[in-house]
């Protein structure tokens, strides 16, 4: 019935690894900084390519079988789900949300991270796309676990009459509000097990694949971070033991589980709210305006806060929003020590996302600024994506390194 689902599970303890980036959204997006610019990328342009067909029970949808951050067709994550049927997004928001932990009976142990629960997730935006609908923004997303030490990550894209989905395995960056995504094969089959779980699946054939829609391997795991991560988690993943000297490709079939529901939950969906801080204290590259190797000690307290609503109609919205100021040293990365003056930063990141019956809509404002201003060198980095409100879809970064 279900021949991609899980193979194996291993408990592991602890974690360890590094990284940087902060960011910000609001209701409209600010005007851009002074100075240098990107080109502005709107989604009016040929659509990515190449596209795959799915087969489905009643014809078939083309999709770019991948994620995007903007609208140029560069690929970020595969697209590893899809759904058809009674598949709004919405409806595979409250399904999941409504699971308990307990996957004992499809062969996974009674320990975290495989007794999670699933709630709506904090992440980056990003885009997809299909002939049935364009461009379009995760709007929803959902977290099983915690945002750290490791959790499961979904996010979701309306494709028409289909929904289609990246899920990843993924590890909280210490130091860092940051990601690395581990695995898209253990994302994958957990929530296939999720959605057998929820009974809303044809009894016939609740779960099918695609056919090779995307690379495999995809993306590869930096070997500073595979060499932190504990020795059950590097076989959990199925990576090489030991440490590794080049980075580790993160291995997929480059399929996507395709899931047939044949009804929705029952009673009403609720909206939630999460606040937490993330403390910073890594050595980073400098990720912009750098004038060669530079690295930077950052350090210091970001405030992140979600809250999601959904109406009497179930109308889903949602406002994230991120701020910090942080401390930037100048440091010499084989020893650490500090080779320059500590200077601050502010970063900032807000999303304003909804979904209703007219479908979704997501857009985001992220923004670091190197403090004081006038300080030669000092940077500021904004980056903007607008997908489904009101006028064209928008992408745009504008870096400046001037005085």
């Amino acid at each position: 019935m279900c021949s991609r689902m899980i193979r194996t599970c291993r408990t592991f303890t602890g974690l360890g690894v590094l990284l940087f980036s902060v960011s910000c959204s609001e209701d409209g997006l600010a005007p851009p900084p002074d100075g240098p610019r990107t080109p502005l990328l709107d989604a009016t342009a040929a659509p990515p390519g190449p596209l795959h067909t799915i087969a489905l029970e009643n014809g078939s949808l083309s999709i770019w079988p991948y994620t995007g951050v903007d609208f140029s067709g560069t690929p970020q994550d595969p697209i590893n789900l899809a759904f058809t049927g009674q598949a709004d997004p919405r409806v595979i928001r409250q399904a999941l949300m409504s699971l308990d932990g307990n996957r004992t009976g499809f062969g996974m142990p009674a320990v975290y991270p495989f007794n999670c629960t699933w709630s709506d997730a904090i992440g980056d935006l990003q885009t997809g796309y299909s002939a049935a609908a364009g461009w379009v923004g995760s709007s929803i997303q959902l977290s099983c676990g915690t945002y750290g030490p490791v959790r499961f990550h979904v996010r979701l894209f309306e494709a028409g009459l289909v929904t289609m989905a990246n899920a990843h395995f993924e590890v909280l960056i210490p130091g860092t509000a940051d990601h690395q995504v581990l695995s898209w094969e253990l994302a994958e089959q957990l929530v296939s097990v999720d959605m057998l779980r929820t009974g809303l699946l044809d009894a016939g054939q609740p779960v099918s694949g695609t056919g090779m829609i995307n690379d495999a391997p995809f993306r590869a795991i930096p070997e500073q971070i595979y060499n932190a991560l504990p020795g059950n988690l590097k076989s959990l993943i199925g990576g090489p033991a030991g440490s590794v000297s080049t980075p580790v490709p993160i291995g997929t079939d480059g399929q996507a589980s395709v899931f047939k529901m044949v009804s929705r939950p029952s009673g009403p969906s609720a909206g939630s709210a999460q606040s937490f801080v993330i403390t910073y204290g890594q050595i980073i590259p400098r990720p912009f305006c750098a004038d060669g190797p530079e690295f930077l000690l950052v350090e210091g307290p970001v405030s992140l806060q979600k809250s999601v609503n959904v109406s009497e109609r179930g109308a889903l919205t949602s406002r994230f929003d991120a701020s910090g100021r942080l401390r930037l040293t100048p440091v010499d990365p084989s020893s650490g020590q500090p080779i320059g003056e500590t200077y601050e930063a502010e970063v900032s990141d807000h999303q304003v996302t909804s979904f209703d019956d007219q479908g979704g809509r997501a857009e985001g404002l992220q923004l670091q600024t190197e403090l004081p201003r006038n300080v030669s060198g000092h940077g500021q980095k904004l980056i903007r994506l607008k997908v489904g409100f009101l006028g064209p879809d928008k992408y745009r970064k504008d870096i400046d390194c001037t005085p």
